[in-house]
């Protein structure tokens, strides 16, 4: 019987995310060309991932200490998976720099969300002596996505515009959110 480097709640934990990451890394590379065509500069691009990081680095304080009390962290993954979604998907409508910030914050408060949730959870579920290749999957998936995510967002953009990337990368958070969200309780 072969047996897997990744238990099967692990498996679903870093496909899930993957889908996230993936959905993330599609705009990664072309953001500045996005603010550039709503009108902002070099400095707008700047200030916008600083709004996002600001969100994120607020929201990760109340939302670690929410993953500590809750008993259900797999729905606060959900619930950030959403919250992200909703972000990417409202790119379509940002047409001015402040609504790039709302969108900025509305990102960053939806991976904070589930950033500490999903640690508590994939940590849970390592296997006993294999943290290290267990934690270095994870990073080797993170790395993977985001080249595959950056490539594919650059060539979809250039293909068909942004719209239908957004479209793209909020619907991955959808699924990705569904599929925990449906998955028996007792897999986490």
């Amino acid at each position: 019987m072969k047996k897997h480097l990744f238990n099967k709640s692990l498996r679903v934990l870093l496909l899930t995310n993957a889908f996230i990451l993936f959905a993330g890394a599609m705009l990664g590379p072309i953001y500045a060309i996005f603010v550039e065509d709503i009108g902002g500069h070099v400095l707008e691009a700047g200030l916008a991932g600083a709004v996002f990081a600001l969100a994120a680095g607020i929201t990760s304080l109340f939302s670690g200490y929410v993953a500590d009390k809750m008993k259900n962290r797999v729905l606060i993954v959900v619930i950030g998976y959403m919250v992200m979604g909703a972000g990417f998907l409202f790119y379509n409508w940002v047409n001015s720099i402040a609504t790039l910030f709302l969108a900025q914050i509305v990102i960053g408060i939806g991976e904070a969300l589930y950033s500490p949730a999903f640690d508590l959870v994939y940590t849970r579920h390592l296997d006993k002596g294999k943290a290290g290749k267990q934690w270095g999957g994870w990073e080797s998936m993170n790395y993977f996505t985001v080249a595959l995510g950056a490539g594919f967002g650059g060539w979809l953009a250039y293909r068909w515009g942004f719209t239908p990337l957004f479209v793209i990368m909020s619907g991955l958070c959808l699924i990705s959110s569904l599929y925990l969200l449906l998955l028996p309780k007792k897999l986490f």
